[in-house]
C-alpha cells in the first residue's frame, strides 16, 4: 500500500501543477537521452521525405555532422509541435562499411480489424486507425495490454489469421500492395532459437534457408547481421537452453532473433515487443541498436508496452492505442504536448510512457477502488478520483479536433499521391537446398543435444543388459517358448516407451519450424524430410547396439539373417515410435506421451520361431508356429513377418504424413489441436 500511496501522491501533485500551469506547458528536455547540447531541432516539412525519382537506393537522408545526426522525413509540422524547441536526437555512430538500405513508406488509412470473439463487448480490435512510417525512422505502437497493438502490427505486415477481417487501406510506397517475400521481416514476441547452436551457426543456417545462391556469398550477409545487432563478441557462443549451464542473456537472444530476419536485408522490419522480458540496461542497449539500424535507412515499426525515459527519447513517432482506438499519432514530443493540452501533463519525475499508460489503462481503476476501500476503513488516504474511461474519451476527442490529426491526414494524402518503386519479391532457396540444410542442422542438433538420442542410447543399452541378464541362458525347448515371448515383449515395449525422452527436443524443433514457416523459410515436407533423414543414423545406432546386447544375452536363434532381421525390425519400431511422438507433439504441443503396439513384437517372434520344431514326447513334433500360437496369436503365413515389416514402414510414413497435415493446419496457425477443438465446442454452445 505504500507504493500505491506514493504513486497517488505523485498524481495528485501533477494534477495540482496542471491546474496552475497553462495548457501549453512544455515538458522538460531532461527526459530525453543522447541529445546534442546546444542544437535545436528545426521544423521539417513534407518535402524532406524521400524523393523516389532522385534517390531510389537510399530512403533516408543522413547528414554527417560529426555524430551522424539523423534528419529524417517527417510530417508537416503541427502548431503544437512547432512550439517545442527541443534538441535533435543523436543516433549511435554507424559501423564502418555499414550498408545503406532503401527503406519503404508504410501508410495505413481508416484501418479497422475485426476478430470474432476477441473482445468481450465488440469484435473490432482496431478501430479506424491512421498513420504512417517513413524510412530511417522508428514508429512505436504504444498501449496497455489488449489494446490492439499486436493486431495492428500484424495487419500492417499482412500476417493476420484467416478469422480476422480487415477494412481500410494499407499503402506501400504510395501503392495498394502487400509486402513481398524478403522485403520485410517480422519478429515474434517470444524468442524461438536453437540453444545447441552458436550465434554464427544459427544465423548461417537461417541464411541458407532463406537466400538463394552459393554458400560463400551468405557468409558476408551473416557477418553484416551480426555487426548490425552488436553480436560480434557472442558470435561463437552457444545460444543456450534448458540443457546448458549458461547461454546468452534475454537481451542477446532478442537481438539474435532480429538478426535472423536481417540476413534478408529487408526494407521494413516489424517487431512485436522488442523489449519483452528485458531489464532496463538490456532494453536501452536494444533500442540504441535499433536506432543505429534505422539510421541505415530501414523502416522500423514495433510495439511497446512500457519503456524507460531514456528509451522513450529514442522514438521518432508514437501511435498510442487504447481498446483499439487511436488516442494520438505523431512525433514523440508532440505526444507529450497532446497530453498536456488535454489536461494530463506529465510529471517532472515520471517516465512519459508510464504516464501515458497510467492515464489510459483501465486496470488502474482496480487500484483506485482498492485505495478508496482502504480509505474508508483507515481514514484519509488518497483523493484519486480520475476515471480512465473519462481520460480515454477526453484524449480521443482532443486528438480528433487537434491540428496534429489534421497534419497526419494531410501527410497521408501526400504520401499516397507520390507513388514510389514497388517492393519486389526476393529469391528463395530451392527445396533440395532447404532439405540438405535442415538435415545437416538436425544432425548437428541431435549430436549436441544429449537428451535427444544419447540418453536414449544409454538407457536402451541398460535396458537390454537388464532384460537380457534376467532372461539369459534360455533353452530352445518347448517349455521356454512362453519365457522367450515375455523377454522379447518386455524389451521391445520398454525400449519403445523410451522414445518419450526425445519429446522436449522434438517440441523445440516443432516450434522452430512454426517460426520459420510463418516467415516462409521452411515448409512441412522440407521439415519432415530433413528431420527423418537426420534421425536415421541415431535410431540405427540405438537399434543395432541394444539389439545385439539383448540378442546374445538371451541367446536367441543363431544365424546372421535372423539377427539382422531382429535389428531391422527393432529399427522400424523405433522409427514408428518417433513418428507417433511427433504426431502427439504436433497435435498437443503441451501434452505428449508414447504409444507401443503389439505389431512391433509380432514380426520379431515370427523371426525367432520360423522353421523350428519341438518334440512332444518321443513320437510327435510340433512346429515353431504351433508352439508360438499357444502363447501368442500369430499368423501361420510364411511371409507374414515381411508383411509386418512393410506395415511398420507404412505406419512410419503415415505418421509423417499426419505430422505434415498437423503442421499445416495447427502449428502454422500457432494453435494446437486441443485449442481448435475447444474453440469449436464454444462456438457450438
Amino acid at each position: 500500500m505504500e507504493e500505491i500511496q506514493a504513486h497517488s501522491d505523485n498524481y495528485i501533485s501533477s494534477s495540482s501543477s496542471a491546474a496552475s500551469s497553462p495548457p501549453s506547458r512544455v515538458p522538460s528536455s531532461n527526459f530525453f537521452y543522447l541529445r546534442k547540447p546546444g542544437g535545436s531541432r528545426q521544423p521539417i516539412s513534407f518535402e524532406d521525405s524521400p524523393d523516389w525519382e532522385d534517390n531510389i537506393d537510399i530512403g533516408v537522408k543522413v547528414e554527417e555532422r560529426g555524430g551522424d545526426s539523423i534528419n529524417t522525413a517527417t510530417s508537416a509540422v503541427s502548431p503544437s509541435l512547432s512550439k517545442l524547441n527541443s534538441v535533435s536526437l543523436q543516433s549511435p555512430p554507424l559501423p564502418e562499411g555499414a550498408r545503406k538500405i532503401a527503406g519503404a513508406t508504410i501508410v495505413w488509412k481508416d484501418l479497422t480489424v475485426t476478430i470474432k470473439g476477441k473482445r468481450k463487448y465488440s469484435d473490432r480490435v482496431v478501430k479506424s486507425s491512421n498513420g504512417y512510417a517513413l524510412p530511417g525512422t522508428m514508429t512505436v505502437i504504444l498501449g496497455p495490454g489488449k489494446s490492439g497493438k499486436s493486431t495492428l502490427l500484424r495487419a500492417l505486415s499482412g500476417r493476420l489469421d484467416d478469422s480476422a477481417k480487415t477494412y481500410g487501406e494499407v499503402y506501400v510506397n504510395g501503392a495498394k500492395s502487400s509486402l513481398q517475400y524478403g522485403s520485410y521481416g517480422f519478429i515474434e514476441r517470444k524468442n524461438t532459437l536453437i540453444g545447441s547452436l552458436t550465434v554464427r551457426e544459427f544465423l548461417y543456417y537461417s541464411a541458407l534457408l532463406q537466400l538463394p545462391g552459393f554458400f560463400y556469398q551468405k557468409k558476408s550477409v551473416v557477418e553484416d547481421a551480426i555487426q548490425a545487432m552488436s553480436l560480434g563478441e557472442y558470435a561463437n557462443k552457444l545460444i543456450g537452453g534448458h540443457c546448458y549451464m549458461k547461454g546468452l542473456s534475454s537481451g542477446e537472444k532478442r537481438r539474435v532473433s532480429i538478426a535472423r530476419e536481417l540476413v534478408m536485408r529487408p526494407q521494413v522490419l516489424f517487431i512485436d515487443e522488442p523489449l519483452y522480458h528485458l531489464d532496463s540496461v538490456s532494453a536501452l542497449l536494444m533500442m540504441v541498436t535499433l536506432k543505429r539500424l534505422a539510421s541505415t535507412g530501414c523502416t522500423l515499426i514495433f510495439t511497446i508496452y512500457q519503456s524507460s525515459t531514456e528509451v522513450f527519447g529514442l522514438y521518432d513517432r508514437i501511435c498510442l492505442l487504447s481498446n483499439g482506438n487511436t488516442l494520438f499519432f505523431g512525433e514523440t514530443l508532440a505526444c507529450l504536448q497532446h497530453f498536456s493540452n488535454a489536461g494530463f501533463p506529465c510529471p517532472i519525475m515520471q517516465s512519459p510512457s508510464d504516464h501515458f499508460l497510467r492515464a489510459i489503462n483501465t486496470d488502474f481503476d482496480r487500484i483506485i477502488a482498492m485505495c478508496k476501500t482502504w480509505q474508508d476503513e483507515n481514514g484519509d488516504f488518497s483523493n484519486i478520483n480520475m476515471d480512465t474511461a473519462v481520460a480515454i474519451r477526453t484524449l480521443e476527442e482532443t486528438y480528433r479536433s487537434s491540428a496534429d490529426a489534421a497534419a497526419v491526414e494531410g501527410t497521408i494524402l501526400r504520401l499516397i499521391e507520390r507513388e514510389g518503386p514497388s517492393l519486389k519479391s526476393k529469391g528463395k532457396a530451392n527445396s533440395a537446398t532447404r532439405i540438405a540444410v535442415l538435415t545437416w542442422r538436425s544432425l548437428l542438433i541431435m549430436s549436441r543435444e544429449w537428451k535427444y538420442y544419447w540418453l536414449r542410447l544409454i538407457l536402451c543399452l541398460l535396458l537390454a543388459s537388464c532384460v537380457g541378464t534376467s532372461f539369459s541362458g534360455l533353452g530352445h525347448s518347448l517349455s521356454f517358448v512362453g519365457t522367450r515371448v515375455a523377454a522379447i515383449f518386455v524389451f521391445v515395449s520398454f525400449a519403445s516407451l523410451l522414445s518419450i525422452i526425445g519429446v522436449p527436443a522434438q517440441l523445440k524443433e516443432v516450434k522452430v519450424y512454426a517460426c520459420e514457416d510463418s516467415n516462409q523459410h521452411s515448409g512441412g515436407i522440407v521439415f519432415l524430410t530433413g528431420q527423418i533423414l537426420a534421425s536415421f543414423p541415431f535410431l540405427f545406432l540405438i537399434s543395432i547396439s541394444s539389439s545385439l546386447v539383448f540378442y546374445f544375452l538371451v541367446g536367441l536363434r543363431t544365424g546372421f539373417g535372423f539377427m539382422m532381421y531382429f535389428v531391422l525390425n527393432f529399427f522400424m519400431c523405433l522409427l514408428v515410435n518417433e513418428g507417433l511422438v511427433l504426431v502427439v507433439v504436433t497435435a498437443f504441443q503441451d501434452m505428449f506421451w508414447s504409444t507401443s503396439t503389439l505389431l512391433f513384437v509380432h514380426g520379431l517372434l515370427e523371426n525367432e520361431y520360423d522353421g523350428t520344431s519341438f518334440a512332444v514326447g518321443q513320437v510327435r513334433t510340433i512346429s515353431g508356429y504351433q508352439a508360438l500360437q499357444n502363447v501368442y496369436d500369430v499368423s501361420p503365413d510364411d511371409y507374414s513377418k515381411w508383411r509386418n515389416l512393410v506395415i511398420l514402414s507404412l505406419m512410419a510414413l503415415t505418421c509423417r504424413l499426419l505430422v505434415f497435415l498437423l503442421l499445416h493446419f495447427c502449428v502454422k496457425k500457432n494453435s494446437s489441436l486441443f485449442r481448435v477443438l475447444c474453440c469449436k465446442l464454444k462456438m457450438n454452445e
